[in-house]
């Protein structure tokens, strides 16, 4: 059994004069990540592996949440194939994993996270909100051969408020 545990980055701030990549959570951003971790801590096995976009808000997501999860920094690997927007690059990541790696977690962005979770999981979202954390199961042994799975849990910042 495959898992892939999705989350979105917190809120952003499109306050400062800085390119896309650069841009900052907002302070509402940062607390809700806090809320996610903490709350996801409670109850989640550890993930195998993190991988996140390198854009600045993404990141600072995953240190959050990696840091509430007690995660060793050591499992996190930053690649620009989750700096994608539509979820095709996202995917295609996906499907390109080592399958000694049973349990992943990504942080990226939207559209593609929505997308993804839309496509390989059997709930449908107008929009996986800012923070938002979706677990899909998927009953195979192959990352390359995911097709449809289950969307065993959801996690969205408003429900912790």
């Amino acid at each position: 059994m495959k898992e892939l545990l999705i989350i979105r980055h917190a809120k952003s701030s499109w306050e400062y004069e800085v390119s896309d990549r650069d841009r900052p959570l907002q302070e509402r951003g940062i607390r809700d990540a806090h809320r996610i971790g903490a709350a996801l801590s409670a109850e989640l096995a550890p993930p195998e592996a993190v991988f996140s976009s390198p854009a600045n808000r993404a990141l600072h997501t995953c240190m959050i949440i990696m840091r509430q999860l007690e995660l060793p920094l050591n499992l996190l690997e930053v690649t620009e194939s989750l700096y994608d927007f539509g979820g095709v690059g996202l995917r295609t990541f996906v499907k390109g994993l080592d399958n000694s790696l049973d349990r992943v977690m990504l942080f990226g962005h939207n559209h593609a996270i929505t997308d993804t979770a839309n496509a390989w999981g059997n709930s449908y979202f107008d929009n996986i909100p800012t923070a938002g954390f979706v677990h899909l199961k998927f009953e195979t042994n192959t990352w390359s051969s995911i097709t449809e799975g289950l969307t065993d849990r959801t996690l969205f910042p408003k429900a912790l408020r």
